[in-house]
Protein backbone atom coordinates (compact mmCIF):
# COMPACT_ATOMS: atom_id res chain seq x y z
CA UNK A 1 0.00 0.00 0.00
CA UNK A 2 1.45 3.33 -1.05
CA UNK A 3 1.44 6.07 1.58
CA UNK A 4 2.18 9.12 -0.53
CA UNK A 5 1.25 12.64 0.46
CA UNK A 6 1.73 15.05 -2.46
CA UNK A 7 4.90 13.06 -3.22
CA UNK A 8 6.42 14.56 -0.06
CA UNK A 9 6.63 11.81 2.58
CA UNK A 10 6.58 8.15 1.58
CA UNK A 11 6.99 5.66 4.43
CA UNK A 12 5.72 2.58 2.58
CA UNK A 13 9.18 0.92 2.64
CA UNK A 14 10.43 2.42 5.91
CA UNK A 15 11.86 0.45 8.84
CA UNK A 16 10.92 1.22 12.43
CA UNK A 17 14.20 0.35 14.15
CA UNK A 18 13.97 1.70 17.70
CA UNK A 19 11.25 3.14 19.96
CA UNK A 20 11.57 4.53 23.48
CA UNK A 21 8.56 5.46 25.63
CA UNK A 22 8.47 7.85 28.59
CA UNK A 23 5.73 9.45 30.69
CA UNK A 24 5.90 13.25 30.78
CA UNK A 25 3.81 14.96 33.44
CA UNK A 26 3.19 18.65 34.06
CA UNK A 27 5.67 19.82 36.69
CA UNK A 28 3.59 22.96 37.35
CA UNK A 29 0.79 20.66 38.54
CA UNK A 30 3.17 18.54 40.62
CA UNK A 31 3.26 15.65 38.14
CA UNK A 32 6.36 13.53 37.61
CA UNK A 33 8.60 12.55 34.75
CA UNK A 34 8.79 8.76 34.42
CA UNK A 35 11.69 7.48 32.31
CA UNK A 36 11.96 4.00 30.81
CA UNK A 37 14.95 1.78 31.52
CA UNK A 38 14.86 -0.01 28.18
CA UNK A 39 13.61 0.37 24.63
CA UNK A 40 10.22 -1.04 23.64
CA UNK A 41 10.06 -4.52 22.14
CA UNK A 42 8.75 -3.87 18.61
CA UNK A 43 9.66 -7.25 17.12
CA UNK A 44 6.00 -8.15 16.59
CA UNK A 45 5.28 -7.30 12.93
CA UNK A 46 1.66 -6.28 13.54
CA UNK A 47 2.64 -3.94 16.39
CA UNK A 48 5.44 -2.52 14.24
CA UNK A 49 3.03 -1.64 11.42
CA UNK A 50 0.48 -0.13 13.80
CA UNK A 51 3.15 2.11 15.32
CA UNK A 52 4.40 3.25 11.90
CA UNK A 53 0.84 4.16 10.91
CA UNK A 54 0.28 5.94 14.22
CA UNK A 55 3.49 7.95 13.85
CA UNK A 56 3.12 8.98 10.20
CA UNK A 57 -0.51 9.17 9.15
CA UNK A 58 -1.22 12.63 10.59
CA UNK A 59 1.46 14.28 8.43
CA UNK A 60 -0.90 14.64 5.47
CA UNK A 61 0.01 18.18 4.32
CA UNK A 62 3.41 18.84 5.85
CA UNK A 63 5.02 22.23 6.02
CA UNK A 64 8.74 22.21 6.64
CA UNK A 65 10.69 23.92 9.39
CA UNK A 66 14.24 23.96 10.72
CA UNK A 67 15.70 24.38 14.20
CA UNK A 68 16.53 27.85 15.44
CA UNK A 69 17.50 29.42 18.77
CA UNK A 70 18.59 32.76 20.20
CA UNK A 71 20.39 34.90 17.61
CA UNK A 72 19.09 32.42 15.03
CA UNK A 73 21.89 30.00 15.93
CA UNK A 74 20.39 26.50 15.63
CA UNK A 75 23.60 24.94 17.01
CA UNK A 76 22.48 26.15 20.46
CA UNK A 77 19.15 24.31 20.23
CA UNK A 78 19.21 21.24 22.54
CA UNK A 79 17.05 19.21 20.12
CA UNK A 80 19.54 19.87 17.31
CA UNK A 81 22.32 18.49 19.54
CA UNK A 82 20.31 15.41 20.59
CA UNK A 83 19.31 14.62 16.99
CA UNK A 84 22.88 15.04 15.71
CA UNK A 85 24.23 12.66 18.38
CA UNK A 86 21.69 9.99 17.39
CA UNK A 87 22.23 10.40 13.65
CA UNK A 88 25.98 10.01 14.20
CA UNK A 89 25.57 6.93 16.44
CA UNK A 90 22.34 4.97 16.87
CA UNK A 91 23.84 3.37 20.01
CA UNK A 92 23.12 6.64 21.82
CA UNK A 93 19.41 6.52 20.94
CA UNK A 94 17.94 5.56 24.34
CA UNK A 95 20.19 7.95 26.26
CA UNK A 96 19.25 10.83 23.95
CA UNK A 97 15.54 9.93 24.15
CA UNK A 98 15.83 10.51 27.92
CA UNK A 99 17.39 13.92 27.26
CA UNK A 100 14.50 14.72 24.92
CA UNK A 101 11.93 13.69 27.55
CA UNK A 102 13.63 15.80 30.23
CA UNK A 103 13.78 18.79 27.89
CA UNK A 104 10.04 18.47 27.15
CA UNK A 105 9.26 18.12 30.88
CA UNK A 106 11.10 21.39 31.60
CA UNK A 107 8.92 23.25 29.09
CA UNK A 108 5.67 22.42 30.92
CA UNK A 109 5.41 25.75 32.71
CA UNK A 110 1.70 26.26 32.13
CA UNK A 111 -1.01 24.51 34.15
CA UNK A 112 -3.02 23.90 30.96
CA UNK A 113 -0.32 21.67 29.43
CA UNK A 114 -1.53 18.07 29.44
CA UNK A 115 0.57 15.15 30.63
CA UNK A 116 1.05 12.30 28.19
CA UNK A 117 3.01 9.37 26.84
CA UNK A 118 6.09 10.37 24.86
CA UNK A 119 7.41 8.14 22.10
CA UNK A 120 10.80 8.71 20.49
CA UNK A 121 11.44 6.62 17.38
CA UNK A 122 14.21 5.97 14.88
CA UNK A 123 12.94 5.19 11.38
CA UNK A 124 15.09 4.44 8.32
CA UNK A 125 14.37 4.37 4.59
CA UNK A 126 11.88 7.25 4.59
CA UNK A 127 11.45 9.19 1.34
CA UNK A 128 10.95 12.94 1.68
CA UNK A 129 10.66 14.89 -1.58
CA UNK A 130 12.44 12.12 -3.52
CA UNK A 131 15.30 11.85 -1.00
CA UNK A 132 15.79 8.64 1.02
CA UNK A 133 16.84 9.41 4.59
CA UNK A 134 16.60 8.41 8.26
CA UNK A 135 14.15 10.10 10.62
CA UNK A 136 13.94 10.74 14.36
CA UNK A 137 10.31 10.98 15.37
CA UNK A 138 9.05 12.58 18.60
CA UNK A 139 5.38 11.93 19.39
CA UNK A 140 3.26 12.87 22.38
CA UNK A 141 -0.10 11.25 23.06
CA UNK A 142 -2.24 13.22 25.51
CA UNK A 143 -5.68 11.70 24.90
CA UNK A 144 -6.96 8.43 26.31
CA UNK A 145 -9.95 6.60 24.86
CA UNK A 146 -12.16 4.00 26.48
CA UNK A 147 -12.65 0.69 24.74
CA UNK A 148 -14.27 -2.64 25.61
CA UNK A 149 -12.35 -5.88 25.67
CA UNK A 150 -14.34 -9.12 25.42
CA UNK A 151 -12.83 -12.40 26.70
CA UNK A 152 -14.50 -15.72 25.99
CA UNK A 153 -13.47 -19.13 27.24
CA UNK A 154 -15.48 -22.32 26.77
CA UNK A 155 -18.74 -20.48 26.22
CA UNK A 156 -18.28 -17.95 29.02
CA UNK A 157 -17.98 -14.30 28.02
CA UNK A 158 -16.58 -11.45 30.05
CA UNK A 159 -16.33 -7.79 29.14
CA UNK A 160 -14.21 -5.13 30.77
CA UNK A 161 -13.52 -1.46 30.12
CA UNK A 162 -9.97 -0.33 29.47
CA UNK A 163 -8.28 2.92 28.46
CA UNK A 164 -5.65 3.34 25.77
CA UNK A 165 -4.21 5.45 23.00
CA UNK A 166 -6.31 6.00 19.90
CA UNK A 167 -3.94 5.13 17.06
CA UNK A 168 -5.99 7.09 14.53
CA UNK A 169 -5.16 10.36 16.28
CA UNK A 170 -1.78 11.90 17.06
CA UNK A 171 -1.91 14.87 19.44
CA UNK A 172 1.61 16.19 18.90
CA UNK A 173 4.33 14.99 16.57
CA UNK A 174 7.65 15.95 15.04
CA UNK A 175 9.71 14.34 12.29
CA UNK A 176 13.39 15.31 12.12
CA UNK A 177 14.85 14.26 8.76
CA UNK A 178 18.58 13.60 8.49
CA UNK A 179 18.95 16.13 5.71
CA UNK A 180 19.76 19.86 5.49
CA UNK A 181 21.82 19.61 8.69
CA UNK A 182 23.74 22.73 7.65
CA UNK A 183 20.46 24.69 7.89
CA UNK A 184 19.20 23.11 11.14
CA UNK A 185 17.67 19.93 9.61
CA UNK A 186 14.40 19.57 7.74
CA UNK A 187 11.48 19.12 10.15
CA UNK A 188 7.69 18.86 10.02
CA UNK A 189 5.24 18.86 12.90
CA UNK A 190 1.71 18.00 14.00
CA UNK A 191 -0.01 19.86 16.83
CA UNK A 192 -3.73 19.47 17.50
CA UNK A 193 -3.72 22.19 20.19
CA UNK A 194 -6.14 25.05 19.70
CA UNK A 195 -4.95 27.24 22.55
CA UNK A 196 -2.04 29.56 21.86
CA UNK A 197 -0.18 28.64 25.07
CA UNK A 198 -0.23 24.94 24.18
CA UNK A 199 0.81 25.66 20.58
CA UNK A 200 3.79 27.71 21.78
CA UNK A 201 4.71 24.93 24.21
CA UNK A 202 5.31 22.36 21.44
CA UNK A 203 6.49 24.36 18.43
CA UNK A 204 8.30 27.28 20.03
CA UNK A 205 9.30 26.36 23.59
CA UNK A 206 10.14 22.68 23.09
CA UNK A 207 11.21 22.44 19.45
CA UNK A 208 12.07 26.08 18.74
CA UNK A 209 11.42 26.10 14.99
CA UNK A 210 11.31 28.54 12.11
CA UNK A 211 9.89 27.97 8.61
CA UNK A 212 12.31 26.56 6.05
CA UNK A 213 13.48 29.02 3.45
CA UNK A 214 12.86 26.53 0.66
CA UNK A 215 10.82 26.66 -2.54
CA UNK A 216 7.66 25.32 -0.90
CA UNK A 217 7.73 27.95 1.85
CA UNK A 218 8.63 30.82 -0.48
CA UNK A 219 5.88 29.90 -2.96
CA UNK A 220 3.24 29.41 -0.26
CA UNK A 221 4.01 32.66 1.53
CA UNK A 222 4.11 34.82 -1.60
CA UNK A 223 0.82 33.39 -2.87
CA UNK A 224 -0.72 34.21 0.52
CA UNK A 225 0.68 37.73 0.32
CA UNK A 226 -0.77 38.29 -3.17
CA UNK A 227 -4.20 36.92 -2.20
CA UNK A 228 -4.40 39.10 0.92
CA UNK A 229 -3.44 42.19 -1.07
CA UNK A 230 -6.13 41.64 -3.71
CA UNK A 231 -8.84 40.64 -1.22
CA UNK A 232 -8.18 43.16 1.55
CA UNK A 233 -5.86 46.04 0.63
CA UNK A 234 -6.86 46.66 -2.99
CA UNK A 235 -10.53 47.62 -2.24
CA UNK A 236 -9.37 50.08 0.42
CA UNK A 237 -7.19 52.03 -2.00
CA UNK A 238 -9.07 51.73 -5.31
CA UNK A 239 -12.60 51.45 -6.61
CA UNK A 240 -12.50 47.90 -7.82
CA UNK A 241 -15.29 45.52 -8.81
CA UNK A 242 -15.59 41.93 -7.63
CA UNK A 243 -14.91 40.75 -11.17
CA UNK A 244 -11.68 42.78 -11.27
CA UNK A 245 -10.59 41.24 -7.97
CA UNK A 246 -11.34 37.74 -9.22
CA UNK A 247 -9.47 38.48 -12.43
CA UNK A 248 -6.38 39.52 -10.46
CA UNK A 249 -6.62 36.40 -8.29
CA UNK A 250 -6.90 34.22 -11.39
CA UNK A 251 -3.91 35.95 -12.98
CA UNK A 252 -1.88 35.44 -9.78
CA UNK A 253 -2.55 31.71 -9.71
CA UNK A 254 -1.98 31.40 -13.45
CA UNK A 255 1.44 33.01 -13.08
CA UNK A 256 2.54 30.41 -10.54
CA UNK A 257 1.07 27.56 -12.58
CA UNK A 258 2.80 28.56 -15.82
CA UNK A 259 6.27 29.56 -14.56
CA UNK A 260 9.04 27.37 -13.17
CA UNK A 261 10.78 30.23 -11.37
CA UNK A 262 9.45 33.37 -9.68
CA UNK A 263 10.55 36.93 -10.39
CA UNK A 264 8.83 39.64 -8.36
CA UNK A 265 9.18 42.29 -11.09
CA UNK A 266 7.87 39.88 -13.71
CA UNK A 267 4.96 38.88 -11.45
CA UNK A 268 4.01 42.52 -10.84
CA UNK A 269 4.12 43.32 -14.55
CA UNK A 270 2.06 40.30 -15.65
CA UNK A 271 -0.51 40.40 -12.86
CA UNK A 272 -1.00 44.04 -11.81
CA UNK A 273 0.24 45.74 -15.02
CA UNK A 274 -0.67 49.34 -14.07
CA UNK A 275 2.02 51.48 -12.33
CA UNK A 276 -0.36 52.63 -9.57
CA UNK A 277 -1.31 49.06 -8.69
CA UNK A 278 2.32 47.93 -8.74
CA UNK A 279 3.32 50.79 -6.42
CA UNK A 280 0.46 49.96 -4.04
CA UNK A 281 1.39 46.26 -4.05
CA UNK A 282 5.05 47.01 -3.28
CA UNK A 283 4.06 49.10 -0.25
CA UNK A 284 1.76 46.33 0.98
CA UNK A 285 4.46 43.72 0.33
CA UNK A 286 6.99 45.66 2.43
CA UNK A 287 4.58 46.13 5.35
CA UNK A 288 3.31 42.53 5.15
CA UNK A 289 6.82 41.11 5.42
CA UNK A 290 7.65 43.33 8.40
CA UNK A 291 4.41 42.63 10.29
CA UNK A 292 4.65 38.86 9.75
CA UNK A 293 8.45 38.70 10.16
CA UNK A 294 8.83 36.96 6.80
CA UNK A 295 12.09 36.48 4.94
CA UNK A 296 11.02 36.21 1.31
CA UNK A 297 13.28 36.34 -1.72
CA UNK A 298 12.37 38.37 -4.81
CA UNK A 299 13.25 35.38 -6.99
CA UNK A 300 13.00 31.65 -6.26
CA UNK A 301 12.07 28.30 -7.79
CA UNK A 302 8.32 27.72 -7.77
CA UNK A 303 7.10 24.66 -5.85
CA UNK A 304 4.35 22.79 -7.72
CA UNK A 305 2.97 21.12 -4.54
CA UNK A 306 2.75 24.54 -2.86
CA UNK A 307 0.89 25.98 -5.87
CA UNK A 308 -1.53 23.05 -5.81
CA UNK A 309 -2.17 23.53 -2.11
CA UNK A 310 -2.53 27.32 -2.14
CA UNK A 311 -4.69 27.43 -5.28
CA UNK A 312 -7.57 26.12 -3.18
CA UNK A 313 -7.79 29.37 -1.21
CA UNK A 314 -7.99 31.57 -4.33
CA UNK A 315 -11.75 31.94 -4.72
CA UNK A 316 -12.96 32.79 -8.23
CA UNK A 317 -16.64 32.85 -7.27
CA UNK A 318 -18.94 35.86 -7.71
CA UNK A 319 -21.80 35.49 -5.21
CA UNK A 320 -25.05 37.30 -6.07
CA UNK A 321 -27.51 37.44 -3.17
CA UNK A 322 -28.50 33.86 -2.34
CA UNK A 323 -29.61 33.02 -5.86
CA UNK A 324 -26.50 32.72 -8.03
CA UNK A 325 -22.83 31.80 -7.90
CA UNK A 326 -20.81 32.74 -11.00
CA UNK A 327 -17.43 31.04 -11.43
CA UNK A 328 -15.01 33.23 -13.37
CA UNK A 329 -11.98 31.39 -14.72
CA UNK A 330 -10.91 33.45 -17.70
CA UNK A 331 -11.54 36.67 -19.62
CA UNK A 332 -13.35 39.16 -17.37
CA UNK A 333 -14.32 41.21 -20.46
CA UNK A 334 -16.93 38.54 -21.23
CA UNK A 335 -18.98 39.63 -18.23
CA UNK A 336 -20.60 43.08 -17.95
CA UNK A 337 -22.22 44.73 -14.96
CA UNK A 338 -25.15 47.10 -15.24
CA UNK A 339 -28.23 48.61 -13.57
CA UNK A 340 -31.81 48.63 -14.92
CA UNK A 341 -33.95 51.79 -14.88
CA UNK A 342 -35.90 50.38 -11.94
CA UNK A 343 -32.68 49.97 -9.94
CA UNK A 344 -32.21 46.23 -10.35
CA UNK A 345 -28.58 45.23 -10.82
CA UNK A 346 -27.54 42.71 -13.46
CA UNK A 347 -24.58 40.91 -15.05
CA UNK A 348 -24.49 40.15 -18.77
CA UNK A 349 -22.38 37.09 -19.71
CA UNK A 350 -21.04 36.36 -23.22
CA UNK A 351 -20.03 32.87 -24.34
CA UNK A 352 -19.32 30.85 -27.49
CA UNK A 353 -20.28 27.28 -26.56
CA UNK A 354 -22.60 25.73 -24.00
CA UNK A 355 -21.14 22.66 -22.31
Amino acid sequence: MQHNFLMMIDYSASNLEKVAAHKVGNKTNGEDLELSKNLLDISDEKLNQILIKFFFQSFTNPEYYSFTFSNDDFNLNPLFAYATTVFESKKSFHKESIHIARHLFEQGNNAMIKSGDLFVAYISEVVVEDEVTDVIGIFKSESKNSFLKVDHRQGEFRVKAEEGIQVEKLDKGCLIFNTHKEDGYKICIVDKSNQSEEAQYWKEHFLNLKPCQDAFHQTKQFMNLAKNYVAKQLPEEFEVSKTDQIDLLNRSVEYFKTHESFSKKEFEKEVFQEPELIKSFRNYDKNYREENMLELEDSFQISTPAVKKQSRIFKSVLKLDKNFHIYIHGDKDLIEKGVEKDGRKFYKIYYREEA
